[in-house]
């Protein structure tokens, strides 16, 4: 059951948590026997590949990534994105395929403002994306109107998280695949 909590303010009903972070992964790997954890201290040079491919100047030097499996079969990975869109954070949790394609992108926190958040199927258009698009609001991503701050800051997450698969988790074989 996931957690929800709303306050109201000076400007509409703000501050909102859609899941908890168990809730989040259990949707994201239902068929999982196991969700793993891991807390990287990522290094000087693979944070110099992660910001040159997500276009993030300063990306986080400790990030958490989940990997989920069912029994020795790797379902994929996962990463709750807290960032600040305008004033207040808000976090989305983005879901890769092994072969690190964008499966889900899902708001589990958002404390701007509601009018702001993107639809749900807004969210869809990152579905299948790969570390090869360019994930540009406005570009190969729809704006939103009224929204276009939440919207590059989803694009940004989603963008980080296709850099910690390609610098961080993407496996030998799949780089040997790659054209």
């Amino acid at each position: 059951m996931a957690v929800m909590l709303v306050f109201s303010g000076a400007i509409g009903v703000h501050a909102k948590v859609f899941a908890s972070q168990n809730a989040a992964l259990a949707e994201a790997f239902p068929d999982a026997t196991r969700i793993d954890r891991n807390t990287r201290i990522v290094r000087k040079t693979d944070l110099a590949k992660i910001s040159a491919i997500s276009k993030d100047a300063k990306p986080p030097r400790i990030i958490v990534l989940h990997t989920g499996w069912r029994g020795d079969v790797l379902l994929g990975y996962a990463h709750i994105d807290v960032h600040t869109v305008r004033t207040k954070p808000e976090a989305l949790m983005v879901v890769l395929t092994p072969q690190g394609a964008v499966r889900s992108v899902r708001m589990l926190a958002f404390h701007e403002p509601l009018d702001f958040l993107p639809t749900e199927r807004w969210y869809q258009q990152f579905l299948g994306k790969t570390r090869g698009d360019r994930l540009r609001v406005g570009g190969d991503i729809h704006g939103v109107v009224g929204a276009t701050l939440s919207a590059r800051a989803a694009a940004d997450g989603v963008r980080r998280m296709l850099a910690y698969w390609e610098v961080l988790l993407k496996p030998a074989e799949v780089g040997e695949q790659a054209p």
